[in-house]
């Protein structure tokens, strides 16, 4: 069995999702694995990873406004050393995934067609995140 691992860095815009697609398969391109599975890991706790539509941005856009409603920076928060923004980008993080796993078939990301890896921003300013990507197999 081989194993690659390597670490992505992203630059979000703010909160949103940014497709990280291409970067993970760029990994899996230079691990020269065939068959194995890919886990992406993000490193931070104010951010999140999920697999969703690639097709139809309004489905990114009310997935984002349904998180804003579950934890939105109106409630009293505690936890405010960083801003308004920053326990509420916690407790979406904690509601969404740290990370994915996909199958590589073919040397290549086993999405389904409508399907993208996206590094979710929960925070509203620009922000530098890592990913560890690791894929293993044959």
């Amino acid at each position: 069995m081989a194993v690659h691992q390597e670490t992505i860095e992203v630059r979000t815009a703010g909160r949103g999702l940014s497709d990280v697609t291409l970067a993970v398969q760029a990994a899996v391109d230079k691990s020269h694995i065939g068959t194995g599975l890919c886990t992406v890991f993000v490193q931070h706790t104010s951010a999140s990873l999920v697999i969703q539509e690639n097709a139809d941005r309004d489905v990114l856009v009310d997935l984002g406004e349904w998180l804003g409603e579950l934890a939105p920076e109106s409630r009293r928060w505690r936890h405010d050393a960083e801003g308004a923004d920053d326990m509420p980008a916690h407790a979406r993080s904690a509601v969404t995934k740290t990370s994915e796993s996909i199958p590589v078939a073919r040397g290549r990301l086993a999405l389904g067609t409508w399907q993208a890896l996206y590094l979710w921003e929960h925070r509203s300013q620009p922000h530098q995140r890592r990913l560890l990507v690791h894929v293993a197999g044959e």
